[in-house]
């Protein structure tokens, strides 16, 4: 028995390098779970790694040093456990053995177990059984992008295999376009984390896609992307949960319109918390994840990207909050794609132009055509019709944006892997680029 005595910053720093180096080993999106406190005996097929030398009083694990002896112990595991000599040069195929539990200590001190498997509920079937067996897969089989059935949300359905098996994190998830970008990474094969302030429409909306998927495809998360406590206890959520993230999509947005010489100070600074400030914290938050998984693993790719608009590209008329956080954030994508691409991390926009089916535009009672109808920013509407057909007719293609519109420009940003720091117009030849 092992006496249990678990550091939280640990606890939560060393999953993303755990994940990083099973990532690293078969280049492939594991899961990884922590288990609860109160566990004290060491599964018999575990890795168990002495980490004690790394304790700092401080931040309570130096990740680097720590990413060290995991690589090291690891390493001598699989040496052990591996063939050699000329019975690994004869065969014709080479199996890959890992273990799928972890237990990290500090002298005769559990300060973690972790859980390792192909997808979450795998994974938790591990976790609730302590079923310690080795992992084991054919190098052929871990090196291969698994083909999936075309997607019914989006068309794209060769390019969506690039988020196959990978967890993504979509904030703004339970409504409108943030919805319709979970169901489409959903049934391209991800682990979702649907984090919105609106809890309840974030678990209705994961209910939905589990059933349909039929397994562990969504997760809800209650968030405030303006709160700072909020956005760090969302990413020390998602470390627990799966050890780490592949994809982070910072979608959640709110618009007030109004004119520059009317608008109050605190519609425009709400406006500018969620929007621009709400997307540094994620970024910040995000991107310190992304950087643990990138010691153990520092040849994977991680993309943030940030759900922005035509308004990023150009004015708006009696929308400057908006359009201001929008321009704001571009500025932002470019600053933070050349500081975290030495961490492998691609960042980029992508500017959809009018959802014109989502809340944001057709609510009865906040959507943006009653607003604009209210603000008097159409001339000579008398009618919510009168609006949509208004900036309709503005669009080249004739039509709003739609969910697979915007996804098809997600997939093509995470598999273009030597773009960063981009803003991708999906605008239907509204806003073109030069």
């Amino acid at each position: 028995m092992e006496k249990t005595e678990r550091n939280p910053a640990a606890l939560t720093a060393l999953a993303p390098l755990i994940r990083g180096l099973y990532i690293n080993t078969g280049r492939y999106p594991w899961v990884v779970m922590q288990s609860p406190p109160g566990e004290t005996e060491i599964p018999s097929e575990a890795l168990v790694i002495e980490i004690g030398p790394v304790q700092t009083a401080d931040t309570g694990l130096d990740t680097g040093y720590a990413a060290k002896i995991l690589q090291d112990t690891y390493t001598a595991w699989e040496f052990d456990r591996a063939p050699a000599g000329a019975e690994a040069a004869g065969r014709t195929e080479v199996s890959k053995k890992a273990p799928s539990c972890v237990v990290v200590k500090d002298a005769d001190t559990i300060q973690g177990i972790y859980w390792i498997d192909r997808d979450f509920d795998a994974v938790q079937k591990r976790l609730e059984t302590r079923d310690d067996s080795l992992l084991t897969e054919k190098i052929e089989k871990i090196e291969k992008v698994i083909e999936k059935k075309p997607s019914p949300v989006c068309n794209a359905a060769q390019r969506a295999a690039v988020v196959d098996h990978k967890i993504a994190l979509v904030t703004g998830g339970a409504q409108g376009i943030g919805a319709a970008i979970v169901q489409s990474l959903a049934v391209s094969g991800a682990v979702v984390f649907i984090a919105d302030r609106n809890r309840e429409g974030a678990e209705t909306l994961a209910n939905q896609i589990n059933a349909t998927e039929k397994r562990t495809a969504a997760i809800p998360v209650e968030v405030n992307v303006a709160e700072e406590a909020s956005v760090e206890a969302l990413f020390t959520t998602v470390a627990k949960t799966t050890g780490g993230l592949d994809i982070c999509i910072s979608n959640a947005g709110v618009l007030r319109a109004g004119s520059v010489l009317e608008q109050r100070l605190e519609d425009f600074t709400f406006v500018t918390d969620i929007n621009y400030t709400g997307f540094f914290l994620v970024a910040k938050y995000a991107g310190r994840l992304f950087r643990e998984q990138h010691r153990t693993a520092p040849h994977w790719k991680t993309d943030l990207i940030q759900i922005n608009s035509k308004s990023g590209l150009e004015g708006s008329t009696r929308n400057a909050a908006y359009a201001g956080g929008k321009f704001g954030g571009i500025g932002l994508v470019e600053s933070f794609a050349l500081e975290l691409v030495d961490y492998n991390i691609k960042v980029n926009a992508i500017c959809p132009g009018n959802f014109f089916d989502g809340p944001l535009w057709s609510d009865p009672e906040k959507g943006l055509f009653v607003q604009y109808l209210r603000a008097g920013k159409v001339p000579g509407a008398r009618h919510i019709a009168d609006v949509k057909a208004y900036y309709e007719a503005k669009v080249p293609m004739k039509r709003g944006c739609t969910g697979p519109d915007v996804m098809r420009a997600i997939y093509y940003i995470i598999e273009q892997e030597y773009e960063t720091g981009q803003a991708v117009p999906v605008t239907g030849g509204q806003v073109m680029l030069h």
